[in-house]
């Protein structure tokens, strides 16, 4: 009977670790955010360095250019996608030398097996495999259809609730296309490193406790005078 049950306990562990390893792992977000401030609200993102290091990169390297200021979603198909325009043609403001050097270049497809859900990051491209610039894509639902085929390099962190106001904004169809009747703008964009933020949060609260230590030894060094 007893070695009934260990078998059974057995088949059951070597079961459960068979799902957990057919589970699709979620990849390691690196310590950078972006932030697009938009006419609908903000959008934090972080990247995924090991999965798409050369489209993280570019991508980064055009957001620190100030490459996305001033540019717009120019496709919002609810439930699929709101897609960022390429820099060079979605700018309303012209580029300087060194963001036109990035924003023309193309970077080859880092395809991987991470899904295209809600909130994924994935580039866009035309039918050449290797001719992502700097469109890309923020899933508004899941699109297994993308699944290896287009480069996902990061998720969107916070303001969910913005991709939903921008899912009610009204449309129209051009072509294979879902488009917004009014433009969408990123007015601005700033980034920052969550490690560095950390920094400084421990910072706060070990001079906070170091304040209150002082103090306390104060305290027990006062000496009450006597008259």
């Amino acid at each position: 009977m007893g070695n009934t049950r260990i078998l059974i306990f057995t088949l059951a562990c070597v079961a459960l670790l068979s799902v957990v390893k057919a589970l699709p792992h979620e990849p390691q977000l690196g310590s950078a955010r972006v932030v697009f401030q938009t006419s609908y609200g903000d959008i934090e993102f972080g990247f995924y360095p090991t999965v798409a290091p050369i489209t993280v990169e570019h991508i980064f390297k055009l957001v620190r250019l100030g490459g996305y200021n001033t540019n717009h979603f120019f496709r919002v198909d609810k439930g699929f996608v709101a897609q960022v325009a390429d820099v060079p043609n979605g700018r309303s403001a012209p580029m300087n030398e060194e963001q036109k050097k990035v924003a023309y270049k193309t970077i080859l497809g880092e395809f991987s097996d991470v899904k295209h859900v809600r909130g994924i990051l994935s580039m866009g491209r035309h039918d050449d495999p290797n001719s992502g610039g700097s469109s890309f894509s923020m899933l508004l639902g899941d699109a297994p259809h993308l699944d290896g085929k287009y480069a996902v390099f990061g998720k969107v962190t916070k303001g969910d609730e913005t991709l939903r106001k921008l899912e009610e904004v009204p449309t129209r169809r051009e072509g294979i296309f879902v488009m917004p009747t009014e433009r969408i703008t990123i007015l601005s964009t700033y980034y920052y490193d969550t490690k560095m933020e950390s920094c400084e949060e421990e910072r706060t609260v070990l001079k906070r406790r170091l304040e209150a230590s002082f103090l306390e030894v104060e305290r027990q060094f006062m000496v009450p005078c006597v008259f």
